[in-house]
C-alpha cells in the first residue's frame, strides 16, 4: 500500500493533484483544504496517502497532514460514508470545525454539508464522537491567492449549480474583499452564503 508520496506537483485543482515521483504521475484525490495549502505547480510536495483498492479501482487520497488523513480514515468507517463523501465532508468543514461539530453533537452544522442529511449527521456523531478525542484542533494557516475559477470548480464538484455558485462567490467578495486573497476563506464564505 502507498502511505506517503513525495514528488513534483505537475497539476492541481480543487479535487485532484497529479504528482510525479520516480517518473510516474500519480493521480491523487484531495480535499479543498489540502488544495489550498499545496505549493505552486512545479514545486516539490509530500502527501500522506490513503490507498483504496477495489475490484475495478485503485484510488489514492492525499492529505498534507496526518491529522486530516486520520479524520478521513475515521469518516470512512461510518456506514454510508465512502471515500468520495468523506472528501466532500472535509471540503465542507475544516478539520477543526468537523471534529468540534462531531464532538459537540452539532447535527445542524454537519447537515449543511452537501450529501449529509439529518440521519447521516446523527450517525456520524454516534459513531465518531468517542473516537476523535485524540484529535488536535490547531488551525492551519494557508497562504497564496485563490482563483475564483478554482473556488467555482470546488463548489460545482460539491454538487452546487454553477450559476448559484457564481452568485455566492460574488456575494462573498462584495461583503468582505479580504476573502478574495485566500482560497479557503473565499470557498468557505461562498459556501456559507449558499447555505443561508
Amino acid at each position: 500500500m502507498i502511505a506517503h508520496l513525495r514528488g513534483r506537483l505537475l497539476a492541481k485543482d480543487p479535487q485532484q493533484a497529479i504528482i510525479e515521483a520516480g517518473g510516474v504521475g500519480y493521480d491523487v484525490v484531495i480535499s479543498v483544504p489540502t488544495f489550498s495549502a499545496l505549493p505552486p505547480e512545479g514545486a516539490e510536495v509530500a502527501l500522506f496517502i490513503h490507498t483504496q483498492v477495489r475490484e475495478d479501482t485503485l484510488a489514492l487520497y492525499g492529505f498534507l497532514d496526518r491529522e486530516e488523513k486520520r479524520v478521513f480514515e475515521r469518516l470512512i468507517t461510518v456506514s454510508g460514508v465512502g471515500p468520495k463523501l468523506a472528501v466532500t465532508i472535509q471540503s465542507g468543514l475544516s478539520t477543526e470545525r468537523l471534529v468540534a461539530a462531531i464532538r459537540g453533537q452539532d447535527h445542524a452544522t454537519l447537515s449543511q454539508i452537501p450529501g449529509i442529511g439529518k440521519r447521516l449527521a446523527e450517525r456520524l456523531v454516534v459513531d465518531l464522537k468517542d473516537k476523535l478525542g485524540d484529535m488536535a484542533a490547531a488551525p492551519r494557516l494557508v497562504e497564496g491567492g485563490p482563483s475564483t475559477e478554482d473556488v467555482l470548480s470546488a463548489l460545482v464538484n460539491l454538487g452546487y449549480q454553477r450559476p448559484l455558485a457564481q452568485k455566492a462567490i460574488a456575494s462573498a467578495v462584495a461583503k468582505d474583499k479580504t476573502v478574495g486573497d485566500n482560497f479557503e476563506a473565499l470557498f468557505r464564505a461562498a459556501l456559507a452564503g449558499m447555505r443561508n
